[in-house]
């Protein structure tokens, strides 16, 4: 009997063990992908300005005065909800003051001001071990191209069409800004959301992962 209970004991361990490992797993598993996932978000850099511009070729192409000037960067792997994810925020980022002077409570929209986004592929650059920019992070030209108005066509049927403004894709830019505050953020399109629906996949019927 005595036995028995020991080889039981042994047997309840060994399995604890196993769960154990299997979860550890499982949970280095969602670290690793979190961080793929943080590292290929849509990006934008979201400047308050007074006034901002831009000109090609001794051209001025766009000009705004009170608003945001949006510095856009599209990973590679960014998809259709990525944009829809960073439209709103873009949109909805409370920049400025209210009519009672708090800070932080009013939008771009909420304020009727002019927006002005300009395409950045060089947001994904890195520099290499000789310190020169390498951008394979960015989406290549024709797709982005396409992804950016796209980006811009929902900006505009969400708001305004007239109060959103861009330079040229793909050009060679003068930016010029005032910028108020001066205020700058970084919008990251949402990992979570990512997360959630590579780890529903990554599940069974029951909720169960498959790993385990």
């Amino acid at each position: 009997a005595s036995f028995g209970y020991a080889s039981g004991c042994r047997h309840q361990t060994l399995l604890r063990a196993s769960i154990s490992m299997n979860a550890r797993y499982s949970l280095l598993s969602l670290l690793l992908l979190n961080l793929q996932i943080l590292s290929c978000s849509m990006r934008i850099v979201v400047q308050r300005v007074k006034s901002a511009s831009v000109t090609v070729e001794n051209n001025k192409v766009s000009s705004i005065g009170p608003g945001t000037l949006a510095l856009v960067g599209l990973h590679e792997n960014d998809t259709e909800k990525d944009m829809q994810y960073c439209c709103k925020r873009l949109l909805g980022a409370k920049l400025w003051a209210n009519e009672d002077g708090r800070p932080w409570r009013q939008s771009v929209k909420q304020k009727q001001f002019s927006l002005l986004c300009v395409s950045q592929f060089t947001l994904y650059g890195t520099l290499s071990k000789k310190n020169q920019p390498d951008y394979k992070l960015s989406m290549k030209a024709a797709p982005a191209e396409a992804a950016y108005n796209r980006f811009l066509s929902m900006l505009r049927e969400s708001y305004e069409h007239d109060k959103v403004h861009d330079g040229v894709f793909g050009a060679i830019m003068d930016v010029e800004l005032v910028n108020d505050g001066p205020v700058t953020i970084v919008i990251d399109s949402e990992p979570a959301a990512k997360s959630s629906e590579a780890d529903s996949g990554a599940k069974g019927e029951n909720g169960v992962s498959k790993e385990s």
